[in-house]
Parts: C-alpha cells; structure tokens; sequence
C-alpha cells in the first residue's frame, strides 16, 4: 500500500530515487519495480531499515540496470552531496520532526535542478480527531509532534524555490481505524471492533472491491488520512 503515487512523478530511467523515512520500503519496492532506476532508501529507524533489506530479497531482479540501496540517517543532516537525487519522496516523516524546517533544507541541498519532489503529512481533520480523542496518541514517543495545514506546508516548500505541481489525499478508509485506535486506547489491543476492522483494511487490499474504491474516492477530499503534494525544482535552482 503507497501513499505517493509514483505514476505522477513520472519516474526515468538511470536517475536516481531517494525514499526518506522509507520505514519497510513500501515505496522502494514500488520504484524498483516500475522503472530502471537507482532507488535509495534511509529512515532513522536500523530495525526498519533492516526488515526493508530482508523485504528486498522477493523484489530482487538480480540485474545490474538498477538497484536498490538502504541505510540509516537523519533527516536533518543527510549523507548525500548536493544535487544527488533526480527524484525525492518523504512519506509521513515531516510531523514527527521537531525542527521540520532542517529537514526541508536538505531535502532542496540534495535534490539535482528539474527534480521532483513529493511529501506526504497526515490530513489535518482527520488528525485532528486523533489528537482530540487521545491525550495518548499525542504523547506517544517518537509520534507526532505537530499538525500540518496543507496552505502552511505547501508554502514551507515552495519557499525553498520547489514548484506545486498537484495534491490529492489517500487513505480514507484507514481514518475510522485510527479513530477507534484513539477512542479505545487503552484497551485497543483487545478490542474486537478494532480487530474487525483491521482485518476489513487487510482484506481491502488484497481483493480491492470496486465498492471500496468507490467509497474511497468519494471521501478522500473530507477524511483521507494523508495529503500527497507534489513538487518540482527550476531549471536554474
């Protein structure tokens, strides 16, 4: 399951893919697959980075027109020369940032001119919810320190002289889940409503039913989970 849709940032041949904050590498995994390309992928987190280097192995294609690289780094003070990275994604990373700003900055000092860039953050209803059903979900460590309004973050990034190109939402149906996580927090483990649903979410993306396409379309504008923005760097950057 992707949040950023790789499709929209038109991905080349031999250029070179950084996932940062790339968890399991869902999105490497993505990227490896549709195109010859260098994919690279750094999170914070070694036993994440680790399960995503055990995950490669069934994605593997044994060639040497492309790859994919993994490793640990912060986001704040990132390994890479200027200009590296033809292409850029930052998936759920930002909120959990105090100083979101640094880590911006590098993401701009390592994107190559007539780059692109997408970031995703959570939706601000939808996260707003959680916040005000659990006290809990806030104070989680390593959780989200902030909630991003998408005017706010759009003009963050544009500052460092990116270019929005688009924005959609995703994940609509995954709200509800967190909602009930928040509601019954303390009990959540063991809650059947919540397992239920989980297994529904599970079950969703497996078979992915033209009935819950439909639903998810027609309410991701009001509760997507995420908001995808998309970004491209001048010429002359």
């Amino acid at each position: 399951m992707q949040t950023i849709d790789l499709k929209k940032m038109q991905l080349k041949p031999n250029s070179k893919f950084l996932d940062l904050g790339c968890g399991e590498g869902r999105h490497c995994f993505g990227a490896y697959m549709s195109e010859e390309i260098d994919v690279f992928g750094f999170d914070m987190s070694l036993s994440d980075v680790g399960k995503a280097k055990e995950n490669f192995d069934q994605f593997n294609e044994n060639t040497s027109t492309k790859s994919c690289n993994f490793g640990v780094a912060d986001a704040k003070k990132l390994p890479f020369k200027d200009n590296t990275f033809d292409f850029i994604i930052c998936s759920e990373v930002l909120e959990h940032i105090i100083d979101y700003q640094s880590a911006l900055s590098e993401i701009n000092r390592i994107l190559k001119p007539e780059g692109k860039l997408a970031v995703s953050v959570p939706k601000f209803f939808p996260e707003w919810i959680c916040w005000k059903l659990s006290i809990d979900y806030q104070n989680t460590p390593g959780g989200h320190v902030r909630i991003f309004k998408f005017k706010e973050l759009k003009k963050d990034i544009a500052d460092y002289g990116l270019n929005f190109s688009q924005r959609h939402w995703a994940h609509a149906l995954h709200s509800p889940y967190w909602w009930l996580q928040c509601l019954f927090w303390n009990s959540k483990e063991n809650s059947k409503i919540i397992n239920l649903y989980h297994e529904f979410l599970v079950w969703d993306m497996m078979k992915k039913p033209f009935l819950t396409k439909c639903l998810e379309y027609i309410f991701q504008p009001l509760i997507g989970k995420s908001v995808v923005l998309y970004f491209n760097k001048d010429k002359k950057a």
